[in-house]
């Protein structure tokens, strides 16, 4: 049943995961999407299924001209930006002594410079209307550090931080952390260590499906516009971390 949330909401990493359980999850609330990833055809077969009142265009979040034209395009399409949702992420987890710095600068590039790139490319609009909302969904690595995770769990620090600082910096404007447990996505699919691989399908034993992240997400958005959740950590009933 289609709810009645009249927002226009962006979303990043939309192509499956916790970025797709997203946007299914606010088409159903009544929120109009732009949907934003690498893979096309993802996109366009999302936005097909879920109707005319969800849009989608490439996007490589570490390309901040890409993101500004992105935000563009929404608004073009929709004619405001409401909602920010930066979920675009990755995590080639290795431990430190295997020298990975090509997966390092990924997720540097990844995890923190795309959350800064669409917080540059919606906050002057934000900021202008007196009001919007954005929610950057880090991990419980945001709170935790773990062998092989040091990098990742250092890129997942520095989203609490921003997200924090844009909360105090703007008294207009709502701020979300959303830190999810493990959850069964394609997040880890690079991961080029064989046996932190192996170690992540353990770990996925205990998962959530992307769909509870979503439920959160659209928790923080349907407050309202005087309150503003500023974290939500959600984990497997059955997590020991």
């Amino acid at each position: 049943m289609t709810g009645s949330m009249d927002k226009i909401v962006l979303i990043t990493g939309a192509s499956s995961g916790i970025g797709e359980a997203t946007a299914r999850e606010l088409a159903a609330a009544g929120a109009r999407l732009f949907i934003g990833a690498r893979r096309a055809e993802r996109l366009q077969a999302l936005a097909e299924e879920l109707g005319d009142t969800v849009a989608w265009r490439t996007l490589d979040v570490t390309d901040g001209a890409d993101f500004d034209a992105f935000v563009e395009a929404a608004e073009a399409r929709f004619g405001r930006v409401d909602v920010l949702v930066n979920n675009a992420g990755v995590m080639p987890l290795s431990p430190l002594a295997a020298l990975k710095r090509d997966e390092w600068k990924r997720m540097v590039d990844v995890n923190i410079h795309g959350v800064l790139n669409g917080i540059a490319a919606v906050l002057p609009r934000f900021v202008a209307q007196k009001r919007g909302h954005v929610v950057n969904v880090a991990s419980v690595a945001a709170h935790m550090v773990m062998p092989t995770a040091a990098v990742y769990c250092a890129t997942k620090h520095a989203v609490w931080a921003i997200t924090e600082g844009l909360r105090q910096e703007h008294d207009d404007l709502r701020a979300t952390l959303v830190s999810p447990g493990v959850v069964a996505t394609e997040l880890g699919h690079d991961i080029t260590d064989p046996a932190v691989a192996t170690a992540l399908t353990g770990w996925r034993k205990k998962a959530l499906t992307p769909d509870a992240i979503a439920r959160a997400v659209r928790y923080a958005l349907e407050q309202p516009e005087g309150v503003d959740i500023n974290e939500v950590i959600v984990r497997p009933t059955a997590a020991d971390m």
